[in-house]
């Protein structure tokens, strides 16, 4: 079978069963670590197998990328390829594979330079608003406070996190449940979770027909969320982080008729009142290891036409 057509195929099937499967699964959410790193993989493997498709179709469609791609290889391995079999549609396979990558690079651009212009944005107002006392390094870490009549607590991700809260929600926080809503905002900082955003989210805008890239985005919103509720919980336990969500969300009106990005608050609530059991060490191993052997695939049928000529 021609090498870049199974490794279409492969794409299009791990495209469309591994969402479903992670969807319908409950385990994710008692694991959201667990099944980010699951995500990433599966979405590492399509995209790995439209970029060895797009290398053969090339080095089957032009004379110089075959030298580059084959620069090495042995005769026989070269002609285990049968590259000149489906060279009349290589070249327009290849293009079309090609324009998806430039397209892919230039939508996390837009996402990471966007990000980055409203992160300054952001900063630029927090010095105006929280401007940094004298003999204040401006290089550390810091909690800044502000005016706010509203709960609210956040980090600016980048290369040196802010955890941002307001007056309200320090007033209306106390001990550990203070303690929680920070935790939780420094889970996000140290996963640097703002750097799956931005790729699920570039994925998802570039390509809004691939179902499993929309899914990715919306399960790595989801996940992240649970993650750092974890860190926090693991810390200050797991009552006092429910109650700390709680506050701070009770006046927004999302524990009854509320948009759809908060509506996800007091499942999250719930799922820290009533937990279910982890996972086991050994089969977190086992879906940890299963889901890097994802990306290996595609691999694996690249190579094994080569590897049977040189066996």
């Amino acid at each position: 079978m021609m090498v870049p057509l199974a490794l279409l195929v492969l794409a299009g099937l791990v495209a469309a069963m591994a969402p479903r499967l992670l969807t319908r699964s409950d385990w994710p959410d008692r694991e959201p670590v667990v099944a980010l790193w699951v995500w990433q993989c599966v979405v590492a493997a399509v995209l790995l197998c439209c970029a060895l498709a797009m290398s053969l179709s090339a080095a089957a469609a032009w004379e110089a990328v075959r030298g580059h791609v084959f620069a090495v290889a042995p005769h026989a391995v070269v002609e285990a390829y049968a590259l000149t079999s489906y060279a009349s549609w290589a070249a327009p396979l290849a293009v079309a594979l090609a324009c998806g990558a430039v397209w892919t690079a230039a939508m996390l651009t837009r996402e990471v330079r966007g990000a980055r212009a409203r992160r300054r944005r952001r900063r630029a107002e927090l010095v105006v608003r929280s401007p940094r006392l004298p003999g204040e390094d401006a290089g550390a870490e810091r909690l800044v406070v502000l005016e706010g009549e509203r709960p609210d607590a956040w980090s600016l991700g980048g290369a040196a996190p802010q955890l941002v809260i307001t007056t309200a929600a320090l007033r209306r926080l106390k001990g550990e449940r203070l303690d929680a809503v920070l935790a939780h905002e420094q889970g996000h900082a140290r996963a640097r979770h703002d750097w799956l955003l931005h790729c699920s989210g570039a994925l998802a805008n570039g390509f809004p027909q691939v179902p499993v890239f929309a899914a990715f985005r919306d399960q790595v919103h989801h996940l992240v969320e649970l993650a750092a509720d974890d860190a926090a919980s693991r810390r200050f336990g797991r009552l006092n982080t429910a109650l700390a969500l709680v506050e701070l969300n009770e006046d927004r009106g999302v524990f009854g008729p509320c948009p759809a990005q908060l509506s996800q608050v007091p499942g999250r609530v719930h799922r820290l009142l009533a937990p279910t059991p982890r996972l086991t060490a050994a089969r977190r191993l086992r879906l940890t290891a299963a889901a890097a052997l994802v990306p290996a695939v595609p691999l694996l049928v690249t190579f094994v036409p080569g590897l049977s000529a040189l066996g």
